[in-house]
């Protein structure tokens, strides 16, 4: 009996060694904001990239046409414009931080539970 236990022990370590080699260090910030595009939520973040990038671009649009102004006027015309939107692309894009710290602290508490599912070991 202690000879099954033993095999079913070691089988169960390797499986936890090979998730925890998985697991790692965590991924890098790059591909922590691309997993934002996916799962149940993923499309909400790509509206949001869409929207920002919109914004963004439109922004550095208005910017060019402020610096490219002669009259003060013309200047308020589109320097404003351009400030707005390129700050709703800031907070849009600073909106979707807590979704990479969620997921970070998610995958911390899934190498926490299976450190538990250990024992303690390691």
């Amino acid at each position: 009996m202690r000879e099954i236990d033993h095999k079913l022990d070691d089988a169960l370590r390797a499986e936890e060694s090979e998730l925890l080699r998985q697991i790692g260090e965590g991924p890098g910030q790059v591909e922590q904001s691309l997993r934002l595009f996916t799962g149940a939520t993923g499309w909400v973040h790509i509206v949001l990239a869409v929207v920002q990038a919109v914004f963004f671009f439109g922004g550095i649009w208005a910017a060019w046409r402020f610096f490219e102004a002669e009259d003060v006027l013309s200047a308020l015309h589109w320097g404003l414009p351009a400030a707005t939107l390129i700050l709703m692309a800031l907070i849009i894009k600073m909106g979707m931080w807590p979704s990479i710290h969620t997921n970070r602290i998610m995958l911390e508490l899934k190498r926490i539970e299976l450190q538990m599912a250990r024992g303690g070991r390691g």
